[in-house]
């Protein structure tokens, strides 16, 4: 059977106005009109509204987590104050320690520029062991464990004299939120997002894919700047060169704090997790909420990475909201570091509830009944299908304005991605191009943020024998979902038959390491898994998870609900207010009034 859809009328270009955006959230997601209230109502009556309205079925499960993610927010505020305390608190006592660590390094480097140890000693000692000091002395001073004896000391001395650190205020607990897919965790996780705006300060939302390229971006800068040669000049501070001494004291003086910075950083999980969230800078106090989409732990890194960085975040005071399809134990299906997954989970049982909704109804799949217009998916590949998917990718152009030109957009580390046929957030490309070739999340991720609607030509039907390709789709579907991105697709077969994948044995999934590019080397992942105790026995595979047919199928499943809940009205009448082209325009627009009206008053 031949279907193919036409267009709702939402190519219009987009004109700025005043919105508030509490409770706007993606389609499925947001089912909410009430965008001008200056007061939302609590997060389980906004369900329950939606629920009365028709806009939502009720389900028992998604009213269970509502309740208890209005209970959190509850929570919030007073503990977003708390934060605020804690971190005036604890800037007084870093300052402090700061403070007090340079003067005792001060106190030192005098002794040693007066040579008061040498002197004494060589009064109570043969000329030998004289001549043995001095050998000694011109050599690195305390080379080795002494380095480190001497950091513990100065610590210690550090403690006696500024107190522990201050005691981070008990953080309530989160959510993990698991179940199948299509059954309301990314909407119910985003309700409680737009929500905590103005409770909470700091907050971030990332999807896996994203979280994952971010860590690896922030672990790849420290492992660079740690590695990296620098010269006398550049890496003593300007607080030593400042000092009354003779370039050997600064000399010393430069090497013990460079020491202490590798002893902070030798560890590079924590400190990538401590910019993750938030790179405090001075007066950044408060609370920090992480709202995690589909959380996973496909291969090695991922669980490395994850619980290192996760379970520092969790033990600092973040509050963290996660989403998943499989329970926090049902993670690691195949046993990959299982000592460092296991202390993964214990952390997130004891930071979170652990909420199962247990439905079984696909609710993207019920909307789309319930919707008269189906939209932007053609099939098959025929002329009758193909015209019409010609003249849709026609009628957007017109209506956005502008001429088509090949473009390129700017990827992570430094690469770029072509896009052949680009016009003012609009691109078009072949399934070829997007998933034939050895790209991945970030290339993905790069056209969704700079393009508002995509179409993607020649999607093929898709089984295990081309898995790759597969897993390139599912990867691209996820992120122009996440980004709310309206799509158009001309395909050999339905949605419902587009993967016809079997469980035909293993799949190496390669895709998830699809951030090590070239242009790092691929040199920090394994060396991460080297700290990380684990062994990469010098080749690839030895770091390359296995994931069965099935699990494959269980991803693709995902991406066929979404699919199909994007080309419902309600996600449609998302992507203006909420993908990042148009929120772009808005805060253009807005400082440009702001800009106009101060140009005036100054007039």
């Amino acid at each position: 059977m031949r279907n193919f859809y036409s267009i709702s009328s939402l190519n219009h270009r987009f004109v700025p106005r005043r919105v508030s955006n509490k409770y706007l959230i993606n389609a499925i997601r947001p089912y909410s009109k009430e965008v001008s209230s200056p007061k939302p109502p609590g997060l389980l009556l906004h369900y329950r509204n939606l629920v009365e309205q028709g806009r939502l079925q009720h389900d028992p499960f998604q009213e269970k987590v509502a309740l208890a993610l209005e209970n959190l927010i509850g929570r919030l505020e007073q503990y977003e104050k708390d934060m605020v305390e804690y971190h005036i608190k604890l800037a007084e006592w870093e300052k402090h320690r700061e403070n007090e660590h340079r003067r005792l390094l001060t106190e030192e480097a005098e002794l040693k520029q007066c040579g008061d140890l040498w002197t004494s000693v060589s009064k109570r000692r043969s000329r030998l062991l004289e001549r043995w000091v001095f050998r000694r002395k011109s050599e690195d001073i305390e080379p080795g464990v002494g380095k480190w004896v001497s950091y513990l000391n100065r610590e210690k001395k550090l403690d006696s004299l500024v107190g522990r650190r201050p005691t981070a205020p008990s953080a309530p607990k989160g959510l993990y939120i698991y179940g199948n897919v299509g059954i309301g965790k990314t909407m119910l996780m985003d309700m409680f997002y737009s929500a905590t705006d103005g409770i909470v300060k700091h907050r971030q939302r990332f999807h896996f894919h994203e979280a994952m390229l971010k860590i690896n971006e922030a672990m790849h800068k420290l492992w660079k700047n740690q590695v990296e040669e620098k010269s006398l000049q550049s890496s003593v501070s300007s607080w030593i060169m400042n000092l009354p001494f003779d370039m050997k004291a600064k000399e010393w003086l430069a090497a013990e704090e460079r020491y202490k910075q590798e002893v902070q950083m030798k560890n590079i999980l924590p400190a990538v997790a401590d910019k993750f969230l938030v790179d405090r800078q001075a007066g950044e106090r408060g609370a920090s909420i992480l709202c995690f989409d589909e959380i996973q732990t496909v291969d090695v890194f991922a669980i490395v990475a994850l619980s290192g960085i996760l379970s520092r975040l969790l033990t600092t005071g973040t509050v963290l909201v996660a989403t998943s399809n499989r329970a926090p134990k049902d993670l690691n299906q195949d046993g990959m570091q299982r000592e460092i997954f296991l202390n993964f989970v214990d952390k997130l049982e004891e930071h979170c509830e652990i909420i199962l909704i247990g439905s079984e109804i696909d609710y993207r799949r019920l909307i789309a009944q319930r919707s008269i217009d189906k939209v932007h998916y053609f099939w098959p590949l025929d002329g009758t299908a193909l015209k019409e998917f010609e003249k849709i990718w026609c009628q957007v152009i017109n209506e956005v304005g502008g001429k088509v030109t090949c473009n390129t957009v700017p990827v992570m580390f430094g690469r770029t991605l072509e896009v052949p046929e680009s016009c003012n957030g609009v691109a078009r490309f072949t399934f070829e191009h997007l998933c034939g070739r050895p790209v991945g999340a970030a290339d993905y991720i790069a056209v969704a943020k700079n393009h508002h609607t995509v179409f993607i030509a020649d999607i093929p039907v898709m089984s295990m024998r081309i898995r790759d390709k597969a897993r390139r789709f599912i990867t691209l579907i996820d992120e122009l979902y996440n980004h709310h991105c309206r799509l158009f697709c001309s395909a050999a077969t339905s949605i419902d038959d587009l993967f016809q994948g079997t469980e035909e044995g293993t799949l190496f999934d390669l895709e998830s390491f699809q951030f090590e590019t070239e242009t790092e080397g691929a040199k920090l992942r394994r060396n991460v898994l080297a700290e990380g105790s684990v062994s990469s026995g010098g080749a690839p595979a030895g770091i390359t998870s296995m994931l069965s047919g099935q699990e494959e199928m269980f991803a693709f499943r995902r991406a066929v609900s979404r699919l199909i809940e994007m080309q419902t009205p309600l996600y449609l009448e998302g992507v203006r207010f909420l993908h990042p082209y148009f929120q772009r325009e808005l805060q253009n627009f807005g400082n440009y009034s702001v800009s106009n009206v101060q140009h005036q008053v100054s007039s």
